[in-house]
């Protein structure tokens, strides 16, 4: 029997040495913190032609100048680095040696934000406000999928968007109008703090915990590619027509471009209960993404 399991993981496991995971999440925090990725950059393009207001023309075109001087100089986009938000799709065939999969990642972290010179953002304790000095730990989210590669996503979130998103427990009567209430409630809270214009990430359904996490992938998905829910991807345009409708604009500043996409992600939920999360990411919306 054992000779049989020792074959079986020869054969059908995928061996991955930690430290391939740390020397990607080191890379991979460089990289999103200097380009973005080519559907954030074609969006802000687009949006430098479609805006109406000559004020919100010109912020744009500062951002787009912001841009190529990051990419050009290797400085980062935007001075709040983030704090470094990690998901980690691992198939089920897949082994990892030479140390602790947890530790790795945060090496990763550590070595990109000293290297890469980026500003270290993580305070030890909530209440207590001492600085790590190197932007560790970061918030990894784990899932198990079938096959024998190693997804990774590095999404660094800064906190002035961070901090404008929300959760609302709705009632199951408040149905699909309450949830488009609840979406246009946080945007137009948030106005100019979220440095438009921005991503809005939805999560809708799960529990008070999974509609956040649900939100929080939302943004990671290219904004030009849409919910497979028909329902979903009509909310989706819909939504994304009447934030731009708000006024609020580049830079909170006015003009008709205050989002750049809407995102929704849906879960199975509790018949008593219909929770929505909105994740908002202003127009610095950093992640890569390689696969092992």
């Amino acid at each position: 029997m054992l000779q049989w399991l020792l074959r079986y993981r020869t054969t059908n496991m995928k061996t991955i040495d930690v430290s391939e995971i740390t020397r990607n999440i080191r890379e991979m925090c460089i990289e999103a913190n200097h380009y973005l990725t080519s559907d954030m950059e074609c969006a802000l393009k687009n949006a430098v032609t479609t805006e109406k207001s000559p004020l919100g023309k010109q912020i744009l075109s500062q951002l787009q100048d912001n841009l190529q001087i990051a990419g050009d100089d290797m400085i980062p986009i935007c001075q709040d680095t983030g704090m470094a938000v990690i998901f980690m799709e691992i198939g089920q065939d897949v082994h990892f040696e030479g140390g602790n999969l947890e530790d790795a990642v945060n090496e990763g972290v550590r070595q990109g934000y000293a290297d890469g010179f980026l500003r270290k953002s993580v305070v030890k304790d909530p209440l207590l406000r001492e600085n790590t000095r190197d932007n560790t730990p970061a918030v990894i989210h784990y899932e198990m999928t079938t096959g024998d590669s190693v997804k990774i996503t590095v999404a660094p979130k800064g906190f002035g968007s961070e901090n404008m998103s929300r959760v609302f427990m709705l009632k199951p009567a408040d149905g699909i109008e309450g949830v488009k209430n609840a979406i246009l409630t946080a945007v137009k809270d948030a106005g100019p703090n979220a440095c438009p214009p921005m991503v809005v990430g939805v999560g809708v359904g799960g529990t008070f915990e999974k509609c956040a996490l649900l939100a929080k992938k939302a943004l990671t998905r290219p904004i030009n590619e849409h919910s497979d829910i028909p329902y979903v991807r009509e909310m989706e345009a819909e939504l994304l027509e009447k934030i731009n409708r708000t006024g609020i604009g580049p830079g909170g500043l006015g003009g008709t471009t205050t989002a750049l996409a809407v995102n929704i992600n849906t879960y199975p939920t509790h018949i008593a209960g219909l929770p929505v999360a909105i994740n908002i990411c202003c127009h610095v919306n950093r992640h890569a993404v390689r696969t092992l």
